[in-house]
């Protein structure tokens, strides 16, 4: 098993509060240990194109930088990706 170095990295674009993004969570629970999550938060000031980007669209997630949903979860989207990904880095 590898140290999770080749783990893919999902991000979630979120802010507080958001329980849309707290919901999304806790559908992605049962698959954490098959990925890295990274919260960011677009009221940060650092974070402020995100914010004009996201605003009205939060949570969205992106897997390993790329654009892969928003407002929801959509399980058999990202298990389909996910998997992808751990094929490659096999």
């Amino acid at each position: 098993c590898s140290a999770g170095a080749d783990k893919p990295v999902l991000t979630l674009f979120t802010k507080k509060p958001c329980p849309l993004c707290d919901e999304a969570k806790e559908v992605l629970e049962p698959y954490k240990r098959r990925f890295i999550l990274q919260e960011v938060d677009i009221t940060l000031p650092e974070n402020s194109a995100w914010y004009d980007k996201y605003k009205y669209d939060i949570p969205v997630f992106h897997l390993n930088g790329k654009f892969l949903m928003k407002h929801r979860v959509d399980i058999q989207k990202f298990e389909d990706q996910l998997k992808k990904l751990e094929l490659q880095s096999d």
